[in-house]
């Protein structure tokens, strides 16, 4: 199991990746863009939001953390993105049962964002913010995702 810093962009995290590789003489690089696995063509992504980066991570001294873009389109979902206010909880575990008895406990007094549910970068992804306000994102393998299409 993994519990890993998350940090949201507003569009700029490839900038980011690029800096933060170099100031933490990151051992290890990926990043997966949007436009790098199949699109629903029933639902088009914008442009713009194609070359966004949708996962990625930096590995340094011995830990990593994960960034990505918030998407414009999906601003009414995830709120807007507030500067001080884009860092989330990662937790990344293949155990399902464990995944969701920590989404259903974390979600008491809060709210969900996106219930557990397979998606094309996991088999099992929910996001919530609990009762004080801390955004969590679960993800069953997202390793798998990373490593089959980062670059």
């Amino acid at each position: 199991m993994s519990v890993i810093a998350y940090l949201n962009f507003d569009g700029n995290t490839e900038q980011v990746i690029e800096f933060y590789s170099e100031a933490l003489n990151s051992s290890k690089v990926k990043k997966v863009k949007f436009k790098d696995f199949p699109q629903d063509p029933n639902y088009p992504m914008p442009e713009n939001e194609l070359n966004m980066i949708m996962e990625s991570s930096l590995e340094f001294a011995g830990g990593q953390i994960m960034m990505s873009d918030i998407l414009p389109s999906m601003k009414k979902v995830t709120g807007e993105f507030v500067k001080g206010n884009n860092i989330l909880i990662s937790i990344v575990i293949d155990d399902k049962q464990a995944l969701e008895n920590y989404f259903s406990n974390l979600s008491v007094g809060g709210y969900i964002i996106m219930p557990l549910s397979e998606m094309p970068w996991s088999s099992c992804f929910g996001m919530l913010v609990d009762k004080f306000g801390v955004v969590w994102k679960f993800n069953s393998d997202a390793y798998k995702f990373l490593d089959r299409l980062a670059v």
